[in-house]
This record gives C-alpha cells, sequence and structure tokens, in this order.
C-alpha cells in the first residue's frame, strides 16, 4: 500500500480508483450508483483527513461510528446513510482482499435501522454566541449574520438556504417559502429578526457581491452566484471558532437547534414537524396539517429569535 503522505493524515484513500473499477467492471454497477459510490469514499476521506488518520489500518469501527453519525449530523436520510454504509462494507472488504489491511474495521457497524442518533445542538446561548461572532463591519458580515439568522429561525437545510431566493421570501406576512426534498413545498414562519437582516444585508451589501448574469439568489459568493453548501459549511466553521463552541458544528446543527428550541419552549410536536418539512413524524421525534396563523403564532411565542426586541437586530 502507498502510505506516502500518511504521517499526519490521509491526503487520498488507498485503492479509490481500484474498488470503483471493481465495482463497474466485475460487479457491473451502473455509472450512476458506481459515481455515488466515490462520492461517498471523497466523502470519507475528507473526514479522516479532518481527523487526521494516518493510515488506513487505523480506521477503527470507533472512527466510522463517528462518520456515520456526522452523516446523520448534516441530515442525510436513512436510505443515504444506507447507501455509504453499503459503500465502506464494499471498499473495506476490498482493500482486505488486496492485502492492504487485515481487519476490516465495518464488521460492528451498525446500520441506520439498528441506531438512531441524536443530533448536535446547540444552546441558545452559543448561538447568540455564533450570530455575534459575525463582523458586521467587514465585506460580507451583513451577508453572514443575515444567512445565519435565517438559517436559524427557519431550520432549513442547507441545501434550502443555498438555493433561496428573493421570490421566496414573503416579508409582508412573515413567511419564507421552502422547495424542499422532492420539490414539496412548506411555508415557514421566519420572525423580524431574521427579516430585517436580509433587508439590511439587501440594501447595505449585497449590490457587492451582484455580478453580470446574476439571479434573484439571497444569498451571493465573490462571484456572484449562488454560496455553495461548502461555502456556507466554511463560513459556520469560521464563527463557531471565534465564538468559541468547542461543540462539532454543521449547517445542520442549526436545523437541529431550532427544532430542539421550539419544542424546549413549548411548541407542538406537529407544528415543529411542519416547519421542518418532515414527512413522518417520527422524524421529528428524534428531538424530543395545520393552519398557516397558527403556525406564525406558535413561532412567534415559542421561537428565542421571534420573542427578541427587534431593535436587537439593527446592533
Amino acid at each position: 500500500m502507498d502510505t506516502g503522505g500518511q504521517h499526519r493524515s490521509m491526503k487520498n484513500l488507498p485503492y479509490r480508483d481500484a474498488f470503483l473499477a471493481h465495482l463497474r467492471l466485475e460487479k457491473t454497477l451502473s455509472a450512476a450508483t458506481t459515481d455515488s459510490y466515490g462520492y461517498d469514499l471523497d466523502r470519507l476521506q475528507a473526514f479522516l483527513a479532518q481527523k487526521t488518520v494516518p493510515a488506513l489500518s487505523d480506521v477503527t469501527p470507533d472512527v466510522l461510528s463517528e462518520y456515520v453519525r456526522e452523516l446523520y449530523d448534516v441530515g442525510l436520510a436513512a436510505t443515504s446513510v444506507q447507501r455509504s454504509l453499503s459503500c465502506l462494507r464494499g471498499y473495506f472488504a476490498f482493500v482486505v482482499s488486496e492485502g492492504a489491511i487485515t481487519v476490516d474495521p465495518t464488521e460492528l457497524l451498525e446500520g441506520p435501522r439498528s441506531a438512531r442518533y441524536l443530533p448536535s445542538v446547540l444552546s441558545v446561548d452559543e448561538v447568540v454566541a455564533v450570530l455575534d461572532a459575525v463582523d458586521i463591519t467587514v465585506r460580507g458580515g451583513v451577508r453572514d449574520r443575515a444567512m445565519l439568522e435565517t438559517l436559524y429561525a427557519t431550520g432549513m437545510r442547507v441545501s434550502e438556504l443555498a438555493a433561496f431566493t428573493f421570490e421566496q421570501l414573503v416579508a409582508e406576512e412573515g413567511f419564507v417559502r421552502i422547495f424542499g426534498k422532492g420539490s414539496k413545498e412548506r411555508l415557514v414562519p421566519i420572525g423580524e429578526t431574521a427579516i430585517q437582516w436580509i433587508e439590511r444585508y439587501r440594501t447595505e451589501e449585497r449590490d457587492l457581491f451582484v455580478k453580470p448574469g446574476t439571479d434573484s439568489t439571497v444569498f451571493l459568493n465573490m462571484r456572484g452566484g449562488a454560496l455553495s453548501r461548502m461555502g456556507i459549511w466554511k463560513l459556520i466553521q469560521k464563527y463557531v471558532v471565534a465564538a468559541g463552541v468547542t461543540k462539532h458544528v454543521s449547517p445542520h446543527t442549526f436545523r437541529h437547534s431550532f427544532a430542539t428550541h421550539l419544542l424546549e419552549g413549548g411548541a407542538d410536536l406537529r407544528s415543529v414537524q411542519e416547519m421542518l418539512g418532515h414527512a413522518d413524524i417520527v422524524t421529528t421525534e428524534i428531538y424530543t396539517h395545520v393552519d398557516r396563523e397558527y403556525l406564525k403564532e406558535v413561532h412567534r411565542s415559542f421561537h428565542p429569535r421571534s420573542r427578541q426586541k427587534t431593535g436587537r437586530a439593527s446592533v
């Protein structure tokens, strides 16, 4: 096995291409499935690099369990986690057969049906600390504050936030229209604090990012296009570190915190299910068809940013 450059962490996953070729040629898997497995392996490699795992032989069941927890934490559906697990099992069986390692670390790994992981959640104070860590005096600061306020106020998935357009914001009614999984639309209250930050970003800063061809996407990158999911993740990491928060935080952590804080405040499970866009209330129950006005009242009564005095948003 090529161990060059593995003293601190693996820069490349050993036998990645050989395994994918094995799937295509010997297992005759489709190109789409093989591509998905390649993406799964790249995500695993990035995780191992982040954890500074030096070599494939150092990948333990505990390391992979932490990886699976992260898959849940970023919001992957159980079916997607199952596919990732199938990829892991196939890959490690392959490298064992090639003699790269002697023990398969996936043998004791549980699947999504036999294990339910509690998501990472920030306290209200920790959320406020991350929000306040944004320096709004520098370019992009108002954008980033508006983005984080929106993420926390609505419980959007990161993909939904990246695709968010001004047409989806119904500010006068205090709602956002969110297009979730399967293009299903849901209406979610957003609260005055986030609306004020979006409006401030629109009037004070967004033009700094606009380029020829820029559309109505709300949160833009330096090239005038939509912020990517990775771009949003990197920005969140920056402010989490600046806030001194030591928990593992992803964009989905804000979604989990949104739901948890509503439930802790007394909101009923069905309302939170509606706002999160969960098809099955069992999914919502991990955190512990109502009309629009009731949803708004629930959000206004129980969400910390809606309960705040709106003057705070302009600080």
